[in-house]
């Protein structure tokens, strides 16, 4: 199996492709990415070296280098987007184009070449926000901000090629990722960083916003099910299974630095904040045997040790964060 990867050089994308290639030397995988910001082609060093590695600098609205790059590969898994939600604030305009633009070039060219299957990562944050329970794939989407409705629109137009054009598309949808070589802006790598400088750390509002977290190790794992075994057609949810507010996480961080309260800084709460993120798992779970491998703690722990020890990593990108306002 050939696989196209867009985004590989990213946070989640470098998972998918050091865990794959990892575990398969007879793997092929092409990793195409612009190498934006969030775009760090040091993530993918480890695999460097495979045989089945190949790596393009290129835009996935670009349609003549996506019809170039495009060509003997059997899956597409899509990955590349515009991801920061206070950057969507800030301009919804970068977000229209790379996530719903860039997905329709992605799928146009996945569909004159012949492609076998087409795997969109999406997020849990198209739903909105859910005060209680936890959301089906079949649950009505109402995305809060432009992000949301930029990944909503995508998502759509996934599937609009499925029923349309009767391509083979699956689209995952996962709770709130950590772990290692996630781009400093987000809040657990922010916070980390933060703590480990004796910077205080911006919480926003009162804490109590709720997010479901998982590890990016099993978001990947659950990847690869949905790629190999998903039905076409079909939306499947990855989670973690772990509910914190930002203040309980916050607090594990604190314990974890050996600091206390006097180190947090509220900030004004983020513009259309959503209250609580939950998704149901139990449909993957059933039909692709998905479960999450790494406990909240363990992973946690891991993922400090791991920026403790990689300075050199996340240092030099922290100027290129978005700053909490």
């Amino acid at each position: 199996m050939r696989i196209l990867v867009t985004g590989g050089a990213g946070f989640i994308g470098s998972e998918f492709v050091r865990q794959r290639l990892g575990a398969d030397a007879t793997a092929r995988i092409t990793v195409f990415d612009k190498l934006t910001y969030s775009g760090v082609e040091a993530n993918l060093t480890s695999v460097a070296g495979h045989s089945g590695y190949a790596f393009v600098r290129g835009d996935i609205c670009d349609a003549e280098a996506v019809d170039r790059v495009m060509p003997g590969h059997d899956v597409v898994v899509h990955f590349a987007a515009e991801s920061h939600v206070d950057r969507s604030i800030a301009g919804a305009g970068p977000f229209v184009t790379t996530n719903v633009l860039g997905t329709q070039v992605l799928l146009d060219a996945a569909r004159t070449h012949g492609v076998g299957r087409f795997v969109h990562i999406s997020t849990d944050e198209v739903y909105g926000s859910i005060s209680e329970g936890s959301w089906t794939e079949e649950w009505p989407l109402a995305p809060n901000s432009p992000y949301a409705a930029s990944k909503a629109a995508a998502d759509l137009l996934a599937l609009a090629y499925h029923r349309t054009h009767g391509m083979d598309v699956v689209v995952t949808r996962c709770s709130n990722n950590y772990g290692p070589h996630q781009f400093p802006e987000k809040v657990i790598p922010l916070f980390v960083s933060n703590l480990m400088d004796g910077r205080k750390v911006p919480l926003y509002g009162d804490g109590g916003n709720v997010r479901e977290w998982l590890h990016v190790s099993d978001h990947c794992r659950g990847i690869d099910l949905a790629m190999r075994r998903g039905r076409a057609g079909e939306v499947y949810h990855i989670g973690g299974g772990t509910e914190l507010t930002n203040k309980e996480l916050t607090g594990v961080l604190l314990e974890a630095a050996g600091l206390g309260w006097d180190m947090v800084e509220p900030v004004e709460d983020r513009k259309g904040h959503d209250l609580r993120y939950s998704i149901d798992t139990g449909k993957i779970g059933e039909e692709l045997g998905y479960a999450p491998q790494v406990t909240f703690e363990d992973g946690i722990k891991a993922t400090i040790d791991w920026y403790r020890e990689n300075r050199a990593w996340w240092e030099p990108l922290r100027a290129k964060a978005a700053p909490r306002k």
